[in-house]
């Protein structure tokens, strides 16, 4: 059986109203290159920007026509990294550089651009800065990886949580997957999780019910906005 798994955060997206505003602050505080700028596909109206924290790693910003811009702290944004928020809203992201010396080094960084940093925290398994970005954005970039699970899950809160022994031992150990080469057909009924399907079961069913052939060769765009040689 094959460890089968997402091995890493592809890009981030996060809803601005000012997608200079974003770019320039992630670009010239944070230093990460601009690789993407265009129309968003299948959504009039909308931009799409990615900057690069990796070549396989990206942040995204989506700026819609009808995006709200005022926030409602507890709602839209946890007021801070540890601050209460709705359900299913970012909390806080965090963003990794692989040693101590770097973390302080992106700190120099960020404060020499005028934004107010606070830390490193040390926290056992990560050290952390944290800072804001624009829109309310909580930001955090830390250092270190390859947290011991016998030290750091909680008894106690794991109790809280309502996870069972047995439970616990397959979310610390998740099956294995045999990959059956994308022959899996699709499941005739939406998951429970899936909030957007109880909104529009209609809707839904009809986006879901597309055949994956036509998806790809109907709903894809390749084409970028400028061909290079």
């Amino acid at each position: 059986m094959t460890a089968l798994h997402p091995r890493g955060v592809n890009h981030l997206a996060l809803s601005t109203t000012d997608m200079k505003r974003q770019l320039t602050f992630w670009c010239d505080v944070l230093g990460v290159p601009l690789k993407a700028l265009y129309w968003m596909h299948g959504v009039e109206g909308a931009y799409h920007g990615f900057v690069e924290l990796a070549p396989d790693s990206y942040v995204a910003f989506v700026q819609h026509p009808d995006n709200a811009k005022e926030i409602e702290f507890g709602v839209s944004h946890a007021d801070g990294a540890g601050g209460d928020v709705r359900g299913g809203t970012m909390q806080h992201v965090a963003f990794h550089v692989d040693t101590f010396d770097e973390l302080l080094a992106m700190r120099d960084r960020i404060r020499s651009k005028g934004v107010q940093v606070l830390g490193p925290m040390d926290h056992g398994f990560v050290q952390s800065i944290y800072f804001e970005g624009p829109e309310g954005l909580n930001l955090e970039i830390s250092c270190g990886a390859d947290i011991d699970e016998r030290a750091w899950i909680d008894p106690e809160v794991t109790g809280l949580c309502g996870i069972t022994d047995q439970e616990l031992e397959a979310l610390k150990n998740p099956a294995a997957h045999e990959s059956a080469g994308g022959t899996v057909a699709q499941p005739t009924e939406p998951h429970p999780e899936n909030v957007r399907a109880q909104r529009n079961p209609e809707l839904y069913a009809r986006i879901a019910g597309l055949p994956d052939e036509f998806v790809w060769e109907k709903l894809s765009e390749t084409e970028p906005p400028v061909h290079v040689d």
